[in-house]
């Protein structure tokens, strides 16, 4: 477990993490700088980005998981060795402000990461049983077929039809935006584009997608796939939002417009239910019949210490 971006702000958010891993049987090891802190920041940049590159080296870490999002993993990214990290390919997990390092990654490397909870998502006392057990199923080596609609909430909707086999790649869409004019701008040529995000204004959303229009990301893409949008819409809870457009208004005109197909509302994001992807795979989506099918596990094989033996 390493925390590359924001801290935990109370122990019992680490611990509580831990002790769901330890209940399943499996063996958790917390790097050295978790629990630094520097504002909104678990330490230093070069901390983060040393204790990330030990858990890639270290034999006995079969996975890594990110303790949360927040801010900050795009500082390490400078001082990563992406070619020590290709020798020891291992499952990454994490989302939101972990965008930087799945798209960074995975472009230096060609490695699989997993969009999915962190450690304090994963085992918040919210958390549903389809978020803990999804992602326990991914990394055991079952992340192939079907992504889960939100139980709570299964609707979908459909912005343009259409069927598409492409890798997926993608996430948060303020990072992915972060991307552009950095050595490790997001490429989209020919991709599956998934994107979510959490808590800002609908206008900001327009701003993030015509950005990323005019960059060329959107042009090009072989679908679309919108996570849950989490309170980036006009609501009585959020007055000072403008309410002369909805979020789908804005997803319809920037999307509908590029002839592939675009699906909006499965549990990937900051809803009640995140379902754990692999990023960098082959994924087929079926906008009319409003699926999303896993085509690859993303390992290899199922490592010993994710074969629930109780090692």
């Amino acid at each position: 477990m390493v925390s590359p971006a924001t801290p935990y702000h109370n122990r019992s958010q680490l611990l509580r993490g831990i002790a769901f891993w330890e209940s399943r049987g499996y063996r958790v090891s917390v790097a050295p700088g978790v629990g630094a802190r520097d504002g909104y920041l678990a330490g230093s940049a070069e901390t983060r980005a040393r204790d990330l590159m030990s858990c890639f080296t270290d034999p006995e870490i079969d996975v890594v998981q990110c303790l949360q999002g927040g801010y900050g993993s795009n500082h390490t990214l400078p001082r990563l060795d992406f070619d020590l990290i290709a020798e020891n390919p291992k499952p990454l997990v994490g989302y939101s402000d972990i965008t930087s390092l799945h798209v960074a990654i995975r472009q230096r490397t060609g490695l699989v990461t997993f969009y999915g909870p962190g450690l304090m998502a994963m085992s918040a006392p919210d958390a549903t049983a389809l978020t803990q057990d999804r992602l326990v199923q991914v990394l055991a080596g079952n992340g192939a077929g079907p992504v889960p609609r939100d139980p709570q909430d299964p609707f979908l909707v459909t912005l343009a039809g259409g069927k598409v086999t492409a890798p997926l790649i993608g996430g948060d869409l303020w990072e992915l935006r972060e991307t552009l004019a950095t050595p490790w701008e997001v490429q989209t040529e020919g991709a599956l584009l998934f994107f979510e995000e959490v808590n800002v204004p609908t206008w900001q959303v327009d701003g993030m997608l015509a950005q990323l229009r005019h960059a060329g990301k959107l042009q090009g893409v072989a679908g679309v796939v919108v996570g849950q949008m989490a309170g980036c819409d006009w609501s009585h809870q959020r007055p000072s939002y403008p309410s002369n457009k909805s979020l789908e208004d804005v997803l319809e005109h920037y999307l509908a417009p590029l002839g592939v197909p675009v699906l909006y509302g499965l549990p990937l994001g900051h809803g009640s239910t995140l379902a754990t992807v692999p990023l960098g795979v082959a994924a087929t989506l079926d906008a009319d019949r409003q699926t999303l099918t896993i085509e690859e596990s993303g390992l290899q094989a199922p490592s010993d210490a994710m074969e629930r033996d109780g090692s």
